[in-house]
């Protein structure tokens, strides 16, 4: 009964450790570098209009770029279909937001994740959409990288900002907000 109670209690307190490790991680990350930006959410309709524009579907892959409380994702993989998401935001009070908002969403089955990274160092070369509310001098600084990583015919959606002299391919009004939509062109 000892060997039963002790393997019982061991077993318990790897579980435990196990659960409560990713919310130990979430709670002593640090940020990076300061935000570029300040969060500002992507209203609901917006947020549809973007991966609509995008036709996100079965198979592709999301990467929102400064991912914020994390809607993008979730909504791509939980009303679009989309294969998987992934969120990258500088702030760790982001991610945090983002994981719990995951959570109250069901968890989707482990086809949405949010990362703690810096948008610029971070490897986005396997997505097929890329979403994005930044600054229009931060889409100007993140368009070499987008041309370098991603492949031709992977889709990119702005809210509010245009790339510069890259002209989109598309621009939507919603309710007075504007989305941009390019395609990685062939090299």
């Amino acid at each position: 009964m000892k060997r039963f109670l002790s393997s019982f209690s061991i077993t318990l307190a790897l579980t435990l450790a196990a659960t409560a490790a990713p919310v130990v991680a979430q709670e002593t990350a640090q940020a990076l570098r300061k935000p570029d930006v300040i969060f500002v959410p992507t209203p609901p309709e917006v947020v549809q209009a973007m991966l609509n524009v995008a036709k996100v579907g079965p198979g592709d892959i999301v990467f929102d770029l400064g991912s914020g409380d994390g809607r993008i994702p979730i909504t791509a993989v939980r009303d679009f279909g989309a294969e998987r998401a992934t969120g990258i935001d500088i702030d760790p009070q982001r991610i945090k937001e983002a994981t719990a908002n995951l959570a109250a969403a069901g968890g989707l089955n482990g086809k949405v994740r949010f990362l703690n990274q810096d948008l610029f160092e971070t490897d986005i070369s396997e997505a097929t959409v890329v979403t994005l509310y930044l600054l229009p001098s931060l889409n100007v600084k993140l368009r070499p990288k987008l041309m370098q990583q991603l492949k031709p015919g992977t889709r990119i959606v702005s809210h509010a900002f245009d790339m510069g002299d890259w002209a989109p391919e598309q621009t939507i009004d919603v309710n007075g907000r504007r989305v941009y939509y390019w395609t990685i062109p062939e090299q």
